[in-house]
């Protein structure tokens, strides 16, 4: 029987009707993406009737004023939020893992990850009350509010793969820079920082990524006026639905796919 394992290792390839299950969800994850993208240069002004090929909508989409003001104040919104959310997140994944064990170690996790447990209405209920009695206290309604509010719920996406990446390395090298009389300081500067950067930048752009697509807590958090792209696409699918929002989705999932394509490459350039 062993010997028969060894020449037959077990592999889930060869369980009955694993590859038709598979490819089926392959089908079901992108064949609306698929379709979406396909109908994002449709002529017509339906979403569900082919009339022909056409770069009409994306003209529509880089002409709106309202599309370009959402664009820019997503990507603020989201560039901000991202690198607060990663700034805290490397902070926190050191404290975490270049210490020994210390009481508290699991609550300090629990906290960190707390907005990836918690449903993302009750966040944004409880940001929108905060936020609510500042607003009632200053008087100011900025743009502030949703970065912090961003930065928060990044906060997690950013912290796992820092900290993935923190505890894979192994602590001889900084052992090594301190037994040759580096401060604290340069051992991080010149040992820990450039062996975790793929794990920050990695999750920097997780957190943007989550940041320019959210919708429930800024729907929740935002003032008058200030509309992310998300939010912006969500007004519209409440009046009139038109090629133009398939476009506007097809940009958002080019963006997206430049985003990890660019990580991949600086991945393998830094190994």
């Amino acid at each position: 029987m062993a010997e028969q394992a060894r020449r037959h290792p077990f592999s889930v390839r060869r369980i009955p009707g694993f590859t038709a299950i598979a490819f089926l969800c392959f089908v079901l994850l992108y064949a609306p993406i698929v379709t979406l993208v396909i109908y994002s240069f449709n002529a017509g002004e339906s979403v569900a009737l082919w009339e022909g090929f056409s770069w009409r909508w994306y003209a529509s989409a880089w002409d709106n004023i309202q599309v370009q003001e959402a664009t820019v104040r997503s990507l603020v919104i989201a560039t901000l939020a991202s690198g607060i959310a990663t700034v805290v997140a490397t902070m926190a994944a050191i404290g975490t893992t270049r210490t020994g064990a210390f009481p508290g170690r699991l609550a300090i996790y629990a906290i960190i990850n707390q907005p990836l447990m918690v449903p993302e209405i009750v966040t944004a209920v409880a940001l929108l009350i905060v936020f609510a009695m500042i607003k009632v206290a200053t008087g100011y309604s900025g743009l502030a509010y949703l970065v912090a509010a961003h930065a928060a719920f990044c906060v997690p996406f950013a912290y796992l793969p820092i900290r993935a990446r923190l505890e894979g390395m192994d602590l001889a090298y900084e052992t090594a820079a301190a037994d040759l009389y580096a401060t604290p300081w340069r051992t991080f500067r010149f040992v820990t920082l450039p062996l975790m950067t793929p794990g920050i930048v990695a999750g920097a752009m997780l957190a943007f990524v989550v940041s320019l697509d959210d919708v429930v807590i800024t729907e929740f958090v935002k003032s008058a006026g200030q509309d992310t792209l998300p939010t912006y696409m969500l007004g519209q699918l409440r009046r009139a639905v038109t090629p133009e929002v398939n476009a506007i989705s097809t940009a958002l999932l080019a963006v997206t796919v430049l985003l990890v394509s660019a990580f991949f490459v600086l991945s393998r350039q830094r190994r």
